[in-house]
């Protein structure tokens, strides 16, 4: 069987995971073809988060299918649909890569062995213990200008995607599923099988350095954001 890509249109709102499950299980054609077409760009995404190349990122989302295809017929609804395809996606993308070295084995994910658990934002820019409000900000972090001008929102999308990309593994794989997919944080730790406080670690680490990317592209070139914020408050 082959998976194909062309785009199609979605075309089946207003179906359960039940009625959409049916028509896999019955091997419907355009209900297949149309959420391949539908959810293949995020699976897409995700897997690339596991590999080393974008040729092999497809050839996980195809073997991912073709498994979903195989193993529908055991799909009961504990979950959503799409959540049970993703952890399908997940575990083939897993081995794979571990098979090309690109992630350390999966049982070690609640370890968190590939941080080195530095602080998320320079403490120098909070209140010391001593100060009224310690913990608290010294000054705001300066708000972002608008994006409603196309050709600065796409640099910041530009920049953010880079940022994303240089995250460690497990962050970039949360990050995309929480920010990118909008998966909820129920949904990430069943698709990922990890708990709920290695997911909100994991996040609030990219979140913080993708955000601190973006304060350094706001500041400008030879600018401290810190500074900056300060200046604004």
């Amino acid at each position: 069987m082959i998976v194909t890509w062309q785009a199609h249109p979605m075309g089946q709102s207003g179906q359960s995971d039940a009625e959409l499950a049916a028509r896999l299980q019955d091997r419907h054609e355009p209900t297949f073809t149309a959420v391949v077409a539908s959810w293949s760009p995020g699976m897409l995404r995700l897997a690339r988060s596991f590999v080393s190349t974008d040729e092999s990122a497809r050839e996980v989302v195809q073997d991912a299918w073709l498994a979903v295809v195989a193993n529908v017929g055991s799909f009961q609804g504990r979950s959503a649909l799409k959540t049970w395809v993703y952890r399908i996606l997940v575990n083939t993308a897993k081995r794979r890569g571990e098979r090309e070295s690109h992630v350390v084995p999966w049982s070690s994910w609640a370890i968190d062995q590939d941080e080195s658990n530095p602080p998320t934002v320079d403490p120098a820019r909070f209140r010391s213990p001593g100060e009224a409000y310690a913990g608290h900000w010294q000054a705001f972090p300066a708000p972002w200008p608008s994006l409603e001008d196309q050709v600065l929102a796409g640099e910041v999308r530009r920049t953010v995607g880079a940022a994303v990309a240089e995250l460690p593994t497990r962050q970039r794989i949360v990050i995309t599923l929480r920010d990118v997919e909008g998966y909820t944080a129920e949904e990430v730790c069943e698709i990922l099988e990890i708990t709920q406080a290695n997911q909100r670690v994991l996040l609030h680490r990219a979140r913080a350095a993708v955000r601190g990317t973006l304060e350094v592209y706001f500041a400008g070139p030879g600018e401290d954001p810190a500074e900056r914020s300060e200046e604004v408050a």
